[in-house]
């Protein structure tokens, strides 16, 4: 093989690896990290500095952001369904 060829087949193959690792992060960010957002029927706990914290159908504490309710009142919220995923995560005992 010439020198020629040789540097070319080296380019391309960075120019692939970078192709395959930019792909790879795109779809990670897309899939996992990414909101996945609900809109469902929530039970005002809390009114906090960062939102409203309400109790999903299944028992989850999400944070909707702000709402004009009391606690107690059930409301139609939207929220990210991963946040369950990540509680569920962080603590696998419940």
């Amino acid at each position: 093989m010439s020198e020629f060829t040789k540097n070319n087949q080296t380019t391309i193959t960075i120019f692939i690896g970078i192709i395959v690792i930019a792909s790879g992060l795109f779809v990670y960010l897309n899939w996992y990290v990414s909101p996945d957002e609900i809109t469902e029927r929530v039970k005002i706990i809390a009114i906090t500095d960062d939102g409203c914290i309400a109790e999903s159908f299944d028992g989850f504490s999400v944070n909707i952001g702000d709402c004009d309710a009391n606690p107690g009142d059930i409301i139609i919220g939207t929220y990210d369904a991963k946040i369950k995923e990540r509680e569920i995560l962080m603590n696998p005992t419940t």
